[in-house]
């Protein structure tokens, strides 16, 4: 029994070591690479952020800028993509958990997520904007008019809307909710009075609801940069999404694709 034990550890290190050395091969490969080598890239959005990415109820599939731009991704990359749906609450820990490649859907470029995760160059700007009632449009001129304490504010959980929220508003009640969809119904319904979000989020429902008002989207409260979200280190993938950026943005695709979805305001 000893002399069997003593040559079988030598192969058992031996496997040890082969097993640690091949997940560190793995680790080392780009995404890049792992992504055309399994043939789909799968990407993590909300879905509840317009123009950018929307599940569609009747339909159960995506849409919006984003989502085009995942499939002309998925061209470039010769891949397949598959979504996969997250929150706003679990953007980065699921983009650090390896849920999905990239995530896309609207997301503000942010140090505090740039401290974690890697972000592209940016390919709109935008700013926060008030969406209200068109009733109060002369009550609620500007944001020292909506930081009062009788006032409603509707924001949802996660995500720059709730950061600024925080920021900014001292005197209002902050009404929190968890989808992003659910608060500018509640705007118009009368059940919170102002929602602060990216001005082509708030022109866009103006334009679906005429009980709605964006108060100033073409003067925003901030300067955003929006880009895409995958995990930090990982060079040849980000160097390869930049260069699709710029090759997009040469071409006019995504004048196209801004003008498809946001349009002017």
């Amino acid at each position: 029994m000893r002399t069997f034990c003593l040559r079988a550890i030598p192969s058992l290190l031996l496997l040890a070591i082969l097993s640690v050395l091949s997940a560190d091969i793995h680790a080392q490969t780009s995404l890049l690479d792992r992504i055309r080598e399994r043939g789909e890239i799968r990407i993590g959005t909300t879905g509840d952020y317009k123009p950018f990415t929307y599940l569609n109820p009747e339909t159960g599939t995506y849409e919006g800028m984003d989502i085009d731009a995942a499939h002309l991704l998925g061209e470039a990359l010769g891949v397949s993509v598959r979504f996969v749906p997250t929150t706003w609450s679990n953007l980065t820990e699921d983009t650090l958990n390896d849920r999905f490649e990239l995530a896309m859907g609207g997301i503000t470029r942010t140090l505090t997520r740039q401290k974690v995760l890697a972000l592209t160059d940016p390919y709109v700007t935008i700013g926060k904007s008030a969406l209200i009632r068109k009733s109060d449009r002369n009550r609620f001129r500007g944001l020292q008019d909506m930081d009062r304490p009788w006032v409603r504010i509707g924001v949802n959980h996660g995500g720059t809307n709730e950061a600024f929220v925080r920021a900014n508003i001292r005197q209002a009640t902050i009404v929190m909710f968890e989808n992003n969809l659910d608060v500018q119904p509640a705007v118009a319904e009368g059940d919170v009075d102002v929602m602060f979000t990216d001005n082509v989020e708030a022109v866009i429902y103006a334009r679906q609801n005429p009980v709605l008002y964006a108060v100033s989207p073409g003067e925003p409260l901030t300067r955003e940069d929006i880009g895409y979200m995958t995990v930090r280190g990982d060079q040849p993938f980000i160097n390869f999404l930049n260069l699709w950026l710029y090759q997009m943005e040469q071409k006019g695709t995504l004048d196209g694709l801004r003008s498809k979805w946001i349009g002017e305001y």
